[in-house]
């Protein structure tokens, strides 16, 4: 296990830290307080965070252009101004149900955003995993519980993701052209340890690297299934990691303290807060998504 040594970027203490995103054009980082319905905001030269008050429950962020971010929220995505923070409906993602919201996602290479959705409780087999391209949304993966982990390898052949509630990592080859399935999935790494898989991201070599909720670590995973590096991070509920920076050299991960008593959080100073490590690694800048073709 590899202790690095790690900064605290926000002291705020988020109830569930997730979906960090980061603008290379601004040197910016993103993520969200899901349950708390805020936007975090990072401008990373100054060290400025501000936060901002969403409409609904959002999970993850991506880049349409210069203006404007497409937000993943509780009943659908959302077009979002960066300079208003105004926020329009775009595209419904399971907004008759009221027992489901979003949750993890990132884009393909391609422009293709993966999307999944779960229980508001965690619910078994609530959940899926929606492909978006070009204006168009189809489920690729129903029934699962807490789609995470959806990443994609740098050349745009291949997909992972996790059910946490299974805690093993897939993977599936996809078309690089737009992100979609060629394959049925197959399992690349699960094993009983403690801790469940949660969100990851993919370096420039490949690697897959893994926030290891209720396990205080980062685990980072080869192409071919193998645990290479095992990372220690100072706070129990890791969320979700993206590389940050100029030379995308340094790892942003967001925390929670979702589902602990005041007993936890005493034993878990840093219960919520979001850090900055330097892996001794390098990140790629993270695609736009495409709205049309």
């Amino acid at each position: 296990m590899e202790d690095l040594g790690v900064s605290i970027l926000s002291d705020h203490r988020c109830h569930l830290g997730e979906g960090p995103a980061y603008d290379a054009a601004t040197d910016t980082a993103w993520w969200f307080d899901i349950i708390e319905r805020e936007l975090f905001e990072a401008r990373l030269a100054t060290r400025e965070i501000i936060r901002h008050s969403l409409p609904v429950m959002c999970s993850m962020l991506a880049p349409i252009d210069d203006r404007r971010q497409l937000i993943a929220g509780e009943d659908g995505l959302y077009v979002r101004e960066i300079a208003t923070g105004r926020m329009a409906l775009h595209t419904p993602l399971e907004a008759d149900s009221a027992a489901t919201r979003s949750n993890d996602g990132r884009v393909h290479p391609s422009g293709a955003l993966w999307i999944g959705t779960m229980g508001r409780g965690g619910e078994r087999s609530l959940g899926a995993i929606y492909h978006f391209f070009e204006g168009r949304l189809r489920r690729l993966y129903p029934g699962l519980s807490i789609p995470n982990s959806i990443c994609f390898s740098p050349d745009g052949r291949t997909a992972y993701f996790t059910d946490s509630r299974e805690n093993v990592l897939m993977r599936v080859s996809v078309d690089p052209a737009d992100g979609t399935p060629t394959e049925e999935p197959q399992p690349l790494y699960g094993t009983g340890e403690p801790g469940d898989l949660d969100g990851s991201v993919v370096d420039a070599d490949g690697l897959i690297w893994n926030a290891r909720w209720g396990a205080s670590r980062l685990d980072v995973y080869t192409p071919a299934g193998e645990r290479a590096r095992s990372i220690t991070v100072p706070v129990l509920q890791p969320s979700c990691p993206v590389f940050i920076g100029a030379a995308l050299d340094r790892l942003l991960v967001t925390s929670a303290w979702q589902g602990m008593d005041d007993a936890m959080r005493a034993v878990d100073p840093n219960h919520g807060r979001t850090f900055v490590l330097r892996p001794g690694a390098r990140g790629r800048v993270e695609p736009h998504v495409r709205l049309a073709a």
